[in-house]
C-alpha cells in the first residue's frame, strides 16, 4: 500500500477557490482504480493550507492516476509544499 501525505500552502484568500478547483480530481482519483483514500482538505486552524491525504492499492494505480499533475492553473497557487509517499508493508488495528 502506498500512502501519500502532507501539505500544500495557498494564499488564505484563495483555499477556498483553490479546494473548490480540485472537486473534479478527487471525484476521478476516488473511481480511479487501486484509489483507496483520496482526501484534500482545509486546515483547521492555518488558513492558507490544505490537507492532502491518499491511499492506493500500488505505486502503478498511483502513477496511472496522477500522469503529469496538477494543471498549470493549480500548481500556480501552490505557494510551498510538504508532500511524501509511504512504503506501507503492514496494516494493524489502532
Amino acid at each position: 500500500m502506498i500512502i501519500v501525505a502532507g501539505w500544500l500552502a495557498v494564499a488564505p484568500e484563495a483555499r477556498a477557490a483553490y479546494l473548490e478547483g480540485c472537486a473534479e480530481a478527487v471525484r476521478l482519483a476516488r473511481a480511479a482504480p487501486g484509489c483507496l483514500e483520496y482526501a484534500l482538505g482545509a486546515d483547521l486552524l492555518d488558513p492558507g493550507r490544505v490537507t492532502v491525504y491518499e491511499r492506493w492499492e500500488s505505486d502503478e494505480d498511483l502513477e496511472r492516476f496522477r500522469g503529469s499533475g496538477p494543471s498549470d492553473e493549480q500548481a500556480a497557487q501552490i505557494l510551498g509544499a510538504s508532500v511524501a509517499r509511504y512504503r506501507i508493508s503492514a496494516i494493524e488495528a489502532p
